[in-house]
């Protein structure tokens, strides 16, 4: 499956490289809400609130009443996970929150869980040359993300990787770290972070994975037709 992603700064639907240099930025949401309606998944991020530099959460109502979608970024309690999902997001996106002290916050995805349910839970496991990052991908842990899936599986319905080191950059995600991932959990895993061809994301279906895409889909590098399943 396909999901593509809306990341959110300043107002705008933005790509970034590496979660640093912005280098596409659109205004008109309609076009993508239009353009995204027929996937049954749409990944929504709050850059700015995962950074801690605001948040764009007066616009995420645009999104939610037309899109299903599941949102991350800045969620950090029980109290704003709530909320997101009384406006209607399908799943919340869980990241810096499940590391404490630069180690796995069991405690915290075990609360999670048994208040919202854990069918309502994604946890992100964000990497950067193979450790685990967290602050808006500003901080590198010692945390190895199949350590962190391992962990956790009990309280999640999906994990989320991102290979930082390839966002945006559209040269394809490592597949071996996918098949490491893919082997320590038996829940949904979607990977992210420089896919960008048909190819890659059938080979990712095929080995039971499924895909977030933001930068080839913005540029028009992929056939949509066939990846609307």
């Amino acid at each position: 499956m396909l999901i593509p992603s809306i990341d959110l700064m300043g107002g705008k639907i933005v790509q970034l490289v590496q979660g640093k240099k912005k280098v596409l930025e659109f205004d008109d949401f309609q076009q993508w809400i239009e353009r995204f309606s027929a996937f049954p998944l749409v990944q929504l991020i709050d850059l700015d609130a995962a950074m801690g530099t605001g948040n764009n959460r007066g616009i995420l109502d645009q999104f939610l009443k037309c899109l299903p979608c599941q949102v991350g970024g800045g969620i950090r309690s029980l109290e704003s996970a709530q909320e997101i999902l009384d406006r209607g997001a399908r799943r919340v996106i869980l990241g810096s929150t499940l590391v404490r002290d630069h180690k796995i916050n069991v405690d915290f995805a075990r609360a999670m869980a048994e208040s919202v349910g854990p069918e309502k839970l994604v946890f992100a496991v964000d990497a950067k040359g193979g450790r685990v990052a967290i602050r808006g991908w500003q901080e590198l842990t010692a945390i190895a993300p199949v350590d962190m899936v391992r962990a956790l599986e009990a309280w999640c319905d999906a994990f989320l990787y991102t290979h930082i080191d390839g966002e945006g950059m559209m040269g394809g995600i490592p597949i071996e770290a996918v098949r490491q991932l893919r082997a320590a959990t038996s829940k949904q895993l979607i990977v992210a972070g420089g896919i960008s061809s048909n190819q890659e994301i059938e080979d990712l279906h095929r080995a039971g994975v499924d895909a977030v895409v933001g930068m080839a889909l913005y540029l028009g590098r992929l056939d949509l037709a066939s990846l609307r399943r």
